[in-house]
């Protein structure tokens, strides 16, 4: 079977943007360590905005069905929550298609990176890790065009 992608060619080129929320679920003596800033691999925070905002300009090269999407506005927003971490990943093109993949990748690796600096404070004895949890990660704002909210 060879994969084929849809053609977006005669699509009109407008204003999308798409919002991603995701959640990832922590120990309590995690969360203290990520607010006192005290996380052996460096800041978490910042470093998981970066990655979120690099894998969003980078979806197409992950997902072999997405096109390649020329982004004019990207963010990465992270809260620290009582049980873990939020993001909230902003993505904005002017163009065929949509964005929604770019705003659920984003948030998708930042919330990776985040697992990713402070998995050591999240292993148990087998080293599993029985607390931590990713998701739910789901789009929570679609729009095409100007008059949808803008």
């Amino acid at each position: 079977m060879v994969a084929r992608q849809r053609r977006v060619s005669g699509k009109p080129h407008v204003l999308r943007r798409a919002v991603a929320r995701g959640r990832l679920r922590l120990r309590p003596s995690t969360v203290r360590r990520l607010r006192a800033g005290r996380v052996e691999k460096g800041p978490v925070l910042p470093t998981a905005e970066v990655a979120g905002l690099l894998a969003m300009k980078r979806t197409s090269e992950l997902l072999p069905h997405t096109h390649i999407v020329p982004l004019t506005g990207s963010e990465i927003a992270i809260a620290i929550r009582r049980d873990g971490v939020e993001v909230t990943s902003r993505a904005e093109s002017v163009g065929p298609t949509g964005v929604e993949m770019e705003a659920l990748v984003g948030a998708t690796v930042a919330l990776l990176t985040v697992w990713d600096m402070v998995k050591y404070l999240e292993k148990d004895a087998r080293g599993l890790y029985p607390a931590t949890a990713l998701g739910p990660v789901r789009v929570t704002v679609k729009q095409k065009g100007e008059s949808e909210g803008s």
